[in-house]
Formats: structure tokens, sequence, C-alpha cells
């Protein structure tokens, strides 16, 4: 290997783990608000890029239905809860974000000729379809048991996952897709040549981790987010809503997973089932920073972008061997320098 060969898997290295970074933030935030180990996280991935391909396509999105169906089930559950409690004036809120806006959403894309838009538009639709699924899928599956056992939470997480991944192959179908680049420019340093995709996954999700800063610093919602994590207890007897804060986890993780899948589907083909190998690296870097801290977490994700890159380079047919491999002495040195805390009841 020369230095040039080296500074090329760099640069893949860095871009992959820009992503695996956005998706081990969004599993930690995940985690520290619901305690929900989100397996389902990288399922948004390939959700995003695939509505987007779409879109492009001049073909309605299966998210639509899945947005529809959710929103129904949702306004089932809840009207029949308001109906109960005798809360009927929870109904207007219940039909305009369960059934106004799947059914709005749906008309626009029936109406406009999404092909012809421009792409920003096509990025601006394909997101308004993914994203409220994250809340929606809490609401069905997690907000039940919010009140269950880790271990409880991550089964369901698996049965999402499932269902997610077969729900794709149904709307999708088995072949993957593939957008166009955001910009054909390339840039040169030397002897390396960099894409201008490859910038524009570099600074989006640098500019996406700064808002998530700002975010949690700086409004009313992001430190509520953040008192909900470090004590659940304390933040619901402070008067924060632990399912306002659990759905709003749920919405910042889809809105990450869907953008990333955008980014990267001008880079490699998305299939309905490509999230998953995403995700689990992704929660490779969650692992590092222990499902706690973001910097460590996106710093491990890195690592691994680097890691699974050249070790490509030296032994591909193993280089996912190696990269997951990488949990083992990180497990192994927590087991020995933590404590046990017992989860509180």
């Amino acid at each position: 290997m020369d230095l040039q060969i080296a500074l090329l898997l760099g640069q893949d290295g860095i871009t992959n783990g820009a992503i695996y970074a956005l998706l081990a933030l969004a599993l930690v935030l995940v985690f520290a608000v619901t305690r929900v180990i989100f397996i389902p996280q990288g399922e948004f991935v390939a959700l995003g890029a695939l509505s987007l391909a779409s879109l492009q396509a001049g073909k309605t999105p299966g998210t639509l239905w899945l947005l529809l169906g959710a929103g129904i089930a949702i306004f089932i559950i809840d009207g029949i809860g308001a109906i109960k409690a005798g809360a009927l004036h929870r109904f207007p809120k219940i039909v305009l974000w369960n059934l106004a806006y799947p059914g709005i959403t749906g008309l626009v894309l029936f109406l406009v000729k999404p092909a012809e838009l421009p792409m920003l538009a096509q990025v601006m639709l394909s997101l308004i379809l993914v994203v409220p699924l994250g809340p929606m899928i809490y609401r069905l599956a997690f907000q039940p048991l919010a009140e269950a056992s880790v271990l409880v939470l991550l089964i369901v997480a698996v049965a999402v996952h499932m269902a997610l991944v077969g729900l794709g192959l149904l709307f999708f179908g088995a072949e993957g897709s593939r957008t166009p680049a955001f910009s054909d420019a390339v840039f040169e340093f030397g002897t390396i040549h960099v894409t201008g995709q490859t910038f524009w996954v570099l600074a989006s999700s640098v500019l996406l981790i700064a808002t998530l800063y700002l975010f949690f610093e700086r409004t009313l919602y992001g430190k509520a987010l953040r008192a909900t994590a470090i004590n659940r207890i304390g933040a619901r007897l402070m008067g924060i809503s632990t399912i306002m804060a659990g759905k709003l986890s749920f919405l910042l993780a889809a809105l990450i997973g869907a953008f990333s899948g955008i980014l990267i589907a001008p880079i490699t083909t998305i299939y309905y089932d490509t999230g998953f190998l995403i995700g689990l690296k992704g929660f490779v870097g969650a692992i590092v920073g222990g499902l706690a801290s973001y910097p460590v977490a996106a710093a491990g994700a890195l690592l691994v972008g680097l890691l699974e890159s050249y070790s490509s380079f030296w032994a591909s047919a193993f280089k996912e061997v190696i990269v997951f491999t990488l949990i083992i002495p990180v497990l192994l040195w927590r087991s020995l320098t933590t404590h046990h805390v017992e989860e509180d009841e």
C-alpha cells in the first residue's frame, strides 16, 4: 500500500464513518431517553433512500401506504382511548396528525409529478413521508411497553425490524436503487480526487451534528430530552412528559436515518434490507460510547468507518468480521471498568 492508496482508503473510511456517526448518535439518543436499543434504525436509511428513488422514477413510494396504515391504526387506538377517557377535545389533534397529514401528503403526491420536481423538493417529500413514521412506530410498538424491561423492549425492536424489512420488500421489491449525485463536481488535492457527493456527505453530517448540539443546548425541547435521559422519574416529577420525549427522540432518529439514506443513495446501491448492516455498524460506534456518550459514540463510528475501509484492502472477505469483532474488546473493557447499577423500577 502506497500513500495515495492509503489516502483514498482514508477518504472512504471518513465518508462512511460520518454516516455511521449520525446513526450512532441516533441510537444513543433513543436508548438514553426510552431505554430502547433501536435495531430498526437502519431501516429508516433504506426507506429514505428508496422513497427518493421512487419519486425520481415517477412512482408513488410505498412509504405512503405505510404512513397511511400507521396513521389509521393510531387514530383507532387513540380515538377509542379518548372516548373512554371522555377527552373528546383531543379528537381534532388525533385527526390532524394521523389522518389529515397522511391524506394531504398522499394528495400532493397524486396531484404533482414528483419526477419533474427539483431535487431539493424530492428530498423534502421523502423526509415528509419517512420521518413521521418514527413517532408512529413509538406509539404503536413501544409506548404501551414504556415501563417494560430493556430485554422486552429489545425483543419488540427486533420484531419491528423484521416487520419493516418485510414491508420494504413488499413496497420496493428486491431490486436495488441508486439516485443521482447532488453534485457532479470533482475536486483535486494533489493526486487525490474528491467527489462533490463526498463533500455533501461530510458537510451535511457536520451540519446536522452541530444542529443537534444547538438543539440540546439551546431549546426547551432539547433540554427536556436531556433531562429525561438523565433521570426519567425526575423529569416526570418536573412536568416533562416521557411520552412526548419518547416520540421526539424517535422523530429525531427517523430524521437522521432517512437523511443518512438520502446522502448515501448516490454512493452505493440501496436495497430493501441494506439499512440493517449499516445500522449495525452505527451500533458498534454506539457501543464504543457505552450507549451514553455522544462524542465517544461519534468517534467510535469514525473508527468503524476507517477500520472497514482499510480492512477491505487487506482482507476484503473478512472486513465485516473485523468490524464487528471490535465489539468484543470494548465490551470486555467496559465490563471490567464499570459497576453494575440496578435498573430503575
